[in-house]
C-alpha cells in the first residue's frame, strides 16, 4: 500500500511538472516587444502568389499574427473565429495573418487554399515562411506548434504559445477574448 501511495504521489508530481512546462512555453515576441518586419509568400490573401511583408503593410494597426507548423482542425477553427472578429472590426482597421513555417512552402499551398475555402476565411491571409524556424527576431520556439502574437502601435500586447495538441476550445476562446486588448 505504501508503494502504491508513493507511485500515486510521484505520478501527480510528474503530471504537475508536465503541465507547468507546457504552460511555460515561451515562443515569439513577448509583451512590449517591437514586431520587426519579415517577408512571407501570400497564398490566399489579396496578393496571393507574391512575397511581401504584412507586418509592414499593417503598420501600427491592431494586428494578430499567428505562426503555425501545420494547419490542423483546431488551428483552422482558431483562424475561422479570428477571421470573423477581423471582419467585425473594420472600423478599427484590425488585421490578421497566419504564417505557416515550412522547409517546403510549396507543399503547403494546396492545403491552405482548401482551408481558406472550406472555412470561408475572407479577412485573414494565409501565408508561408520559407523555413520551419521562422523569422530570427521572432524567436519561435521549436516546441511551439502555434504561436499567437497581438500588437498595436508597434507594441506586442498579447502572446500565447501552444505545443502540439494543446490548442483546445478553451485556448481558442481565450485568444479570441484577448483580441480586445489591441482594440483601443
Amino acid at each position: 500500500m505504501k508503494n502504491f501511495v508513493s507511485l500515486c504521489v510521484m505520478g501527480l508530481i510528474v503530471s504537475a511538472c508536465q503541465f507547468a512546462s507546457a504552460a511555460d512555453l515561451k515562443s515569439g515576441l513577448q509583451i512590449d516587444d517591437f514586431p520587426a518586419p519579415f517577408n512571407v509568400t501570400d497564398v490566399t490573401g489579396p496578393l496571393a502568389g507574391k512575397k511581401l511583408c504584412y507586418r509592414c503593410q499593417y503598420g501600427e494597426r491592431p494586428v494578430v499574427s499567428i505562426f503555425v507548423r501545420k494547419m490542423d482542425e483546431n488551428t483552422a477553427k482558431l483562424v475561422k473565429q479570428l477571421d470573423e472578429v477581423v471582419g467585425k472590426q473594420e472600423e478599427k482597421k484590425m488585421a490578421a495573418f497566419v504564417t505557416v513555417l515550412s522547409d517546403d512552402p510549396d507543399a503547403q499551398e494546396a492545403g491552405l487554399k482548401k482551408t481558406a475555402d472550406e472555412q470561408k476565411i475572407a479577412h485573414t491571409p494565409l501565408t508561408v515562411f520559407e523555413n520551419a524556424v521562422g523569422p530570427t527576431k521572432y524567436k519561435i520556439d521549436e516546441k511551439a506548434s502555434v504561436t499567437v502574437m497581438m500588437w498595436v502601435d508597434n507594441n506586442v500586447k498579447v502572446n500565447h504559445a501552444y505545443a502540439d495538441g494543446e490548442l483546445s476550445e478553451e485556448a481558442i476562446a481565450k485568444i479570441i477574448e484577448d483580441t480586445a486588448k489591441i482594440l483601443n
